[in-house]
């Protein structure tokens, strides 16, 4: 059962961001370290990339819960994963976010992780237990940064993306997200010179996730990303390209099995900003895992 604890101050938190977060294109990361040892109820917010959690933490670390099942330890979270929460003793964390053209030249299991979340060994071998211990080792984030990306490199460099994803599905995803998702998949599978069925079957064999439901997954993120800075949900769906603010409310519920109201209150939104730099371009973010004062 998953451990419960008191919802998570980010005021305790210390947040490090890369140097150089561009470094490996579809690749991002955050690391965290919480300076309070009680126990933490954490909700997470679903996210269009496939997400590794790498728990540095002393003792029993994180338990991250989904569909009835609890996960100890590091894990690796795939596209959709349903009403998502960790639980435990935060510790330390490296969070990796692959989008899911990287995913499959990564992990190779990439499409099997959809709406999933599983123990990074099961995806990652025995590689996993020797990157935690590398990473535990490191005397800075700067040097676990490091790691992670020369780690995330080589087995790149193994699985070229060219010869795991189609460029014409790597195309659409591109699109998808540029366009916040409102690009239609009959317009993409045009583009690339594809009928739709042709387009929707490859782009699921190879991401793991049907084009519409990519598309669904991009613009809620878009979405939750108005409501948590604070803008009315009718406006917000408006934004976003919902019907209207009724749709907004089951496409909310749908991904995240929370309301839009919840959503827009989520803990986990409210630092996104700062861990993932790239998605505010205003935000000056804080290197080396120094303290973010005014976090909501």
């Amino acid at each position: 059962m998953l451990p419960t604890g008191a919802p998570l101050d980010w005021s305790l938190v210390d947040i490090a961001v890369p140097r150089s977060p561009d470094r490996l294109p579809g690749v991002g990361m955050a690391g965290f370290r919480h300076r309070a040892s009680a126990p933490v109820d954490i909700a997470m917010v679903a996210h269009p990339s496939v997400t590794l959690f790498i728990d540095l933490s002393e003792g029993e670390g994180l338990v991250h819960h989904t569909h009835g099942r609890d996960v100890r330890g590091s894990v690796a979270v795939g596209l959709l994963p349903g009403d998502l929460r960790a639980g435990g003793r935060a510790g330390e964390c490296l969070q990796i976010r692959l989008d899911p053209v990287a995913a499959a030249a990564a992990l190779g299991t990439s499409t099997e992780l959809t709406g999933a979340v599983v123990s990074l060994k099961d995806v990652w071998g025995p590689d996993a237990g020797r990157a935690e211990e590398r990473l535990r080792a490191a005397a800075s984030w700067d040097e676990r940064f490091a790691i992670a990306a020369d780690l995330l490199g080589r087995r790149l460099g193994t699985r070229p993306t060219v010869d795991t994803v189609d460029a014409e599905v790597a195309f659409a995803w591109r699109q998808m997200r540029t366009s916040k998702g409102r690009a239609r998949v009959e317009a993409l599978a045009d583009d690339v010179g594809w009928s739709r069925k042709r387009l929707s079957a490859r782009f699921r064999s190879q991401l793991g996730i049907t084009p519409k439901r990519a598309a669904r997954l991009v613009r809620f993120d878009h979405a939750a990303r108005l409501l948590a800075a604070g803008h009315a949900a009718a406006g917000v769906a408006a934004e976003s390209g919902y019907v209207d603010q009724s749709h907004l409310h089951r496409e909310v519920t749908s991904l995240a099995g929370l309301t839009p109201t919840e959503v827009a209150v989520a803990p986990w939104l409210a630092i996104d900003d700062v861990a993932w730099p790239a998605s505010s371009p205003t935000r000056s973010p804080v290197r080396g895992g120094g303290r973010l004062p005014g976090l909501r």
